[in-house]
């Protein structure tokens, strides 16, 4: 099997890196820091000394970062068997944009890996694209005259609509390509409340001294609190089921089966009612073809 997985460095990502080393998978590990990268391929190595993992640079807040590593993998011509659009930015304090200027959360998550998958759909047929969601996507809201946040920006709610976002687009993907006859299956996952450095990248990006160390106090405050957070072992099951499982399905959602999804064993999750708009997510989808220029 041969996989590619973004944000592989740390986090959700690392250790479905890790999952797929385990079951013998090849895996592309598409980051953003070389250096991080190759320090979390080498953890690998030396766990599993026959792993095959490589790095390639993306920088999903960049698209022509994105369309640079579409060309290496279409050149490469390697079939992918899984793509895990995992990488993520989540609340930065203010307001902050990508190279190619749209809002950071929504260019990143979600333009960026439209981008990145589209490219790719000749290489994935008869694989499979899990894309990450979050909880969050509850309070996500699309606003077609200002999906930029240019007029008010809240980093939840931005964050919020993202990972809503990722989700209609797995969803969507997953209709055109039976639509369309593109051999591809596409769901998605979220991973409850799990303890990763999502929760310090992001609230403190471009942020003072100040306000990380408040930041790192709360989070080890709230880590503290019994039955909230699960580790990264626990919280990669609903990826790792919806991305390897033969009961994942195409459009699926899958999340943890505790209490409020917050954590425990893969689960069908619960699609929130905006995500359930044909409409809006079909429009979503041709919008970001116009943003990206990226077309199936």
């Amino acid at each position: 099997m041969h996989a590619v997985i973004t944000g592989a460095n740390s986090g959700i990502g690392y250790g479905l890196t890790r999952r797929f080393v385990q079951k013998g998978a090849e895996v592309v590990m598409a980051v953003r820091n070389g250096d991080k990268g190759r320090a979390a391929a080498e953890r690998i190595r030396a766990e599993f000394p026959r792993a095959k993992v490589r790095v390639e640079l993306v920088d999903l807040a960049d698209l022509g970062s994105v369309a640079a590593l579409t060309r290496r993998l279409l050149a490469e011509g390697r079939p992918i068997d899984r793509l895990v659009n995992n990488a993520g930015i989540m609340t930065p304090p203010v307001r902050d944009e990508t190279k190619d200027g749209f809002e950071l959360q929504f260019g990143a998550n979600h333009l960026g890996h439209f981008a990145l998958t589209l490219p790719l759909l000749p290489l994935l047929r008869g694989g499979r694209v899990t894309t990450m969601s979050s909880l969050t996507n509850r309070w996500g809201r699309l606003d077609f005259a200002d999906l930029q946040s240019t007029r008010s920006y809240t980093p939840r709610l931005a964050y919020g609509t993202s990972k809503l976002a990722n989700l209609m687009f797995a969803r969507e993907l997953d209709r055109r390509s039976r639509l369309h006859g593109w051999a591809v299956l596409s769901n998605a996952a979220h991973p409850g409340a799990t303890k990763t450095n999502l929760q310090v990248t992001g609230p403190t990006h471009g942020a003072s001294g100040r306000r990380a160390r408040l930041v790192a106090l709360y989070n080890a405050a709230s880590y503290r609190i019994p039955g909230l957070w699960q580790d990264v072992d626990g919280g990669i099951l609903p990826a790792w089921f919806a991305a390897a499982s033969p009961d994942a399905t195409g459009g699926g959602y899958y999340g943890p089966g505790g209490f409020a999804e917050l954590t425990g064993p893969a689960k069908t999750a619960r699609v929130p009612r905006r995500a359930l708009d044909e409409g809006d997510s079909e429009r979503l989808w041709l919008v970001s073809e116009r943003l990206t220029g990226v077309v199936a």
